[in-house]
């Protein structure tokens, strides 16, 4: 009968089969991912009907139509420190996934040797009767973990989980520095207003001012209209420098969400010239788990979660291996090109816990409370989305109200101005008629530019609630916005009287 000898490469050819078809036919250990119950209600509070379209599927620049702010958004969609942090930290997740996709193969790797001396092989002292020459080994070997528990899988399931859930966080980021960059830029717009406002009154107060001191000097004043026109001149006047002081600050800070040294910013719209949408559709309410990038990230955090208990459940089992070596080894240099210095090896090793003092069991428990967290860190999300959606829709709906009533009230002001100024200058009023209506009129006509920012920082803060803005369409792009003349030097605030 004859010896049976196995070839090296025959063998673990066979031993690799027979341990893919075991790995591949046990499902992993551990709990299978399934999204928890949200609570959600058919319509969004302060929606009557449910909505198939969304405002969130209105392409931003097509929600901020100007040309100033379209520009800035790109700018600081590509230069915002924030977001190229987040984008560096997808690509850092992206090569943990691929880390984790490498235990799918098996590792190879090369050793080798050359050493001569007396009872000496290969740089290790060996008795040889004091033989003394030369000698050496090379092999090619490789390990490969059998993945029959899953923990591989899992592995990279938790891996590609965290990944993803990086990519929507970067997501995230983006839409809110589209957000925060609007909402400065509207902010800005209603300074400039208010300080636009500010040298009116400056000038109609001086205007008063003037004609009290005329009738003082034509003895049918008295020095009490002229020092309270005075006062109510330094009042307002005070209001200019202070408010540049605001508008400094608040190119400042655009500058800084555009990735820029602070400086001035281009601006397009006048307040008083920007729009908003005559209809905000909110959309179905479920529809948010699949729009908001946040509760995207969030459900991507649990799903990682899920999986790491799969792999903490894994580690209670062996660790099954395969492993193998060829090339050559002798004593003597001159034989390794003989046949009888080839060496091999096919095995497979078996590795598992007994006693880890409960580790294994505490890993199991922590992986667990994290997977619950995560669920309620889900479920949060979920609520609070639901609410930013609702107060977005009341605060449009109400704004709107308010914008109304508060343009009668200035225009009602803006008339007993007038009226009070020609009686007054008819001798049929006294001063004081005079001075009540401009003090009136100044902050109902700040109230109302206060108003009409108010009403676009609602839009604002209902595109991003809604989930709009951060996934640009795949068949166009967004338009390369004209930047306006605008003049940037601090010397066009000037008061023009």
């Amino acid at each position: 009968m004859r010896n049976f000898r196995p070839r090296p490469a025959r063998l673990f050819s066979l031993v690799t089969l027979a341990a893919v078809g075991v790995a591949v036919s046990c499902h992993p250990v551990g709990p299978d991912y399934k999204r928890p119950e949200t609570q959600s209600p058919e319509v969004f509070r302060g929606q009557p009907v449910p909505q198939s379209a969304s405002l969130s599927q209105t392409d931003w620049w097509d929600i901020y139509n100007d040309p100033a702010l379209q520009a800035l958004i790109r700018e600081g969609l590509t230069n915002n420190y924030d977001t190229r942090i987040a984008v560096a930290r997808v690509e850092q997740a992206r090569e943990l996934a691929a880390q984790a996709r490498s235990l799918y193969y098996p590792t190879v790797n090369y050793q080798g040797a050359i050493a001569g001396g007396r009872n000496d092989f290969a740089g290790t002292p060996v008795l040889n009767n004091g033989v003394q020459g030369g000698t050496g080994f090379g092999i090619i070997g490789a390990a490969w973990e059998l993945d029959v528990w899953g923990r591989i899988r899992r592995l990279n399931e938790q891996a590609l989980a965290e990944y993803l859930a990086t990519d929507e966080a970067k997501n995230a980021v983006m839409i809110t520095v589209l957000a925060d960059i609007a909402t400065a830029y509207f902010q800005l717009l209603e300074l400039e207003l208010e300080r636009e406002i500010a040298i009116r009154t400056t000038a109609s107060f001086a205007e008063s001012l003037k004609l009290f001191t005329q009738r003082l000097k034509g003895g049918a004043g008295s020095k009490l209209e002229t020092s309270r026109a005075e006062a109510s001149l330094a009042s307002v006047a005070a209001r200019v420098p202070d408010l540049e002081r605001q508008i400094t600050l608040k190119e400042n800070e655009i500058s800084i969400l555009l990735g820029r040294v602070p400086g001035p910013i281009r601006q397009g719209k006048p307040l008083v010239e920007q729009t908003t949408p005559p209809e905000v559709p909110a959309g179905i309410p479920s529809e948010l788990l699949e729009r908001r990038p946040d509760l995207r990230q969030a459900e991507q955090r649990l799903r990682a979660a899920n999986a790491a208990i799969g792999v903490a459940q894994a580690e209670f089992f062996p660790k099954i291996g395969l492993t193998t070596y060829f090339g050559k080894v002798s004593s003597s240099m001159g034989d390794l090109l003989n046949p009888v210095s080839t060496a091999w090896s096919a095995g497979g090793n078996l590795v598992g816990p007994i006693f880890t003092g409960g580790q294994l069991e505490a890993n199991l428990a922590e992986k667990k409370a994290a997977w619950d967290a995560a669920r309620l860190t889900y479920q949060q999300t979920a609520i609070i989305a639901l609410r930013e959606v609702a107060d977005g829709l009341t605060d449009r709906e109400k704004l709107a109200l308010v914008r109304v009533e508060q343009e009668r009230s200035v225009k009602a002001f803006a008339e007993a101005v007038d009226v009070s100024m020609k009686r007054y200058s008819a001798g049929k009023a006294s001063y004081f008629e005079v001075l009540e209506a401009q003090q009136q009129l100044f902050p109902a006509e700040n109230t109302l530019a206060q108003v009409r920012f108010s009403q676009l920082a609602t839009i604002v803060r209902l595109y991003k609630a809604l989930g709009g803005g951060w996934t640009p369409p795949k068949d166009r792009a967004a338009p390369e916005p004209a930047l306006p003349a605008v003049e940037d030097d601090r010397s066009a605030r000037a008061d023009p009287n």
